[in-house]
């Protein structure tokens, strides 16, 4: 496993080593000793364990996001792509970050493998780019409603550059969020 920082360093691209022949592939998918080595060897904080696994399914177009949750459940979170294609992006909502509303966004594939770390402290989202896109995450903490919150997706202080297309999918609840200014982010 290959783990790239993007440019904000705590957020991480993993590269998984893919083996294929004439089968097929196979890869290892998640491995624990690996990723927390892998962390220690960038500098980075070695994340609380995996307690909870998500799986959406979306259609090209559908826009998700950008959710947190606040302490005491505030959730890292390892996300990948099994189906389909997405867009993911990660958004810094920690106040005292030198990179604090900076994002990062990677395309994440079922042809591309990657995956992508998103420590506690980061508001998420993707849109995907194709149909019938199967998103699979690990959370580091279970959901906890009361502890739940969101930024707008299109926020201009943010300046997200979704790709993809020219009108998306939102649910009323994400769009529907405040922006940055009326935004209470975790400490």
């Amino acid at each position: 496993m290959k783990l790239i920082q993007t440019r904000i360093p705590d957020v991480v691209i993993i590269e998984p080593a893919v083996y294929g022949d004439e089968r097929g592939w196979f890869m290892e998918s998640f491995n624990q000793e690996k990723f927390h080595a892998a962390l220690k060897d960038l500098g980075l904080p070695v994340p609380r364990a995996f307690v909870q696994d998500n799986h959406s399914c979306s259609a090209k177009g559908v826009l998700r996001g950008l959710h947190f949750q606040r302490a005491p459940h505030a959730q890292g979170k390892l996300v990948r792509v099994v189906q389909g294609a997405a867009y993911d992006v990660a958004v810094d909502i920690r106040p005292d970050s030198a990179t604090y509303l900076q994002w990062v966004g990677v395309e994440l594939s079922s042809n591309n493998h990657k995956m992508l770390w998103i420590p506690e402290g980061f508001a998420h989202g993707f849109v995907a780019l194709e149909n019938d896109t199967h998103f699979l995450y690990k959370t580091t903490d279970y959901y906890d409603k009361a502890s739940e919150g969101a930024l707008h997706w299109s926020d201009p202080q943010l300046g997200i550059d979704w790709p993809g297309a020219d009108h998306y999918i939102v649910s009323e609840k994400d769009d529907e969020a405040p922006n940055v200014d009326s935004l209470s982010v975790p400490k």
